[in-house]
């Protein structure tokens, strides 16, 4: 799976997966999924998710256990070595 919308900056955010280049971490949205019961609660919290960013959130996260952190390539704009 390509994930279009994690971004990933060494100079954004400690180099943390992102939401879109925003400064809304992958590690947040998941935080946000365990303290609210709908996607509609993360929504209120931050307005400026949609779907498919919640989405690959979750898809990246279960990406990185499976792979035990290599992803290398997934990302937009970036290929494998």
């Amino acid at each position: 799976m390509r994930f279009e919308r994690i971004t990933v900056d060494a100079a954004e955010m400690d180099g943390q997966p992102c939401i879109r280049g925003m400064r809304l971490t992958v590690r947040r949205v998941l935080e946000a999924m365990s303290e609210h019961v709908d996607r509609e609660g993360i929504r209120r919290e931050h307005p400026e998710l949609e779907d498919e960013d919640i989405r690959q959130a979750l898809a990246y996260a279960a990406a990185n256990l499976d792979a035990k952190g290599d992803v290398a390539g997934a990302f937009a704009g970036e290929t494998a070595d």
